[in-house]
């Protein structure tokens, strides 16, 4: 009986033992596969950042292609033409404000405040003296850009509300900006006569902001 009790104490501390080694090297065993797994993340890693650079370095000299400098140049035209750069140049400073004249009895004040279709006046002929880019107190004006009168604002670029003084700067020769302005019989002869008030000036830098909103056709497509 002694040699069985021995024999069984004995075959249990063995069972114990390897079950405590059993235990203890499981998580070592874990630890080891998730260091190969990391280590190969790395590696794989680091390959796909080594594409990237090459990828990137085979992009630069595509488009420092001299193939594509005039592809480059028609896009820079395109994106100052749909107003989505700002520019810089020289070019006139116009500012319209109300008439300061005391109305008399019997008089129409309508005509002595500015419309919408006076700052139209003032664009069209700017336009019309070569103007390249033209803003309205800040907002950069494109071919679809209104001008209507909405109470006492003017509105322009869909919703944007502006109030006198209004500011028109243009870029283009200055000489021949002021000068289609100021040509007699012309437009600001016009709103004098009525006593807008009306100062031109050349400006020898003028920056015109981006359009700020997005451009948007649901109707216009490209011709096939």
């Amino acid at each position: 009986m002694a040699f069985i009790a021995l024999s069984l104490g004995f075959t249990i501390a063995l069972q114990f033992r390897t079950n405590t080694a059993a235990k203890q090297s499981l998580p070592l065993q874990q630890t080891q596969e998730l260091a190969a797994r990391l280590e190969t993340a790395r590696e794989e890693n680091e390959a796909l950042q080594n594409r990237v650079d090459k990828l990137r370095q085979q992009l630069d000299q595509v488009t420092d292609s001299f193939h594509l400098t005039p592809l480059h140049q028609e896009l820079s035209k395109a994106r100052i033409a749909a107003g989505m750069t700002e520019l810089t140049g020289p070019g006139a400073e116009v500012t319209l404000s109300d008439s300061n004249k005391k109305i008399q009895p019997g008089e129409n004040p309508n005509l002595y405040v500015l419309h919408d279709e006076d700052i139209l006046k003032v664009i069209n002929e700017l336009k019309a003296a070569g103007a390249e880019a033209i803003a309205l107190n800040g907002q950069r004006l494109l071919a679809t850009s209104e001008i209507r009168c909405l109470g006492p604002t003017v509105l322009t670029n869909k919703n944007q509300r502006l109030t006198p003084p209004f500011v028109i700067t243009a870029i283009g020769s200055p000489d021949n900006l002021v000068n289609a302005l100021q040509m007699r019989g012309g437009v600001i002869d016009q709103l004098r006569f009525w006593e807008i008030q009306v100062a031109v000036k050349s400006m020898p830098s003028i920056t015109i902001p981006a359009y700020p909103g997005r451009l948007r056709f649901d109707y216009v497509k490209p011709e096939s």
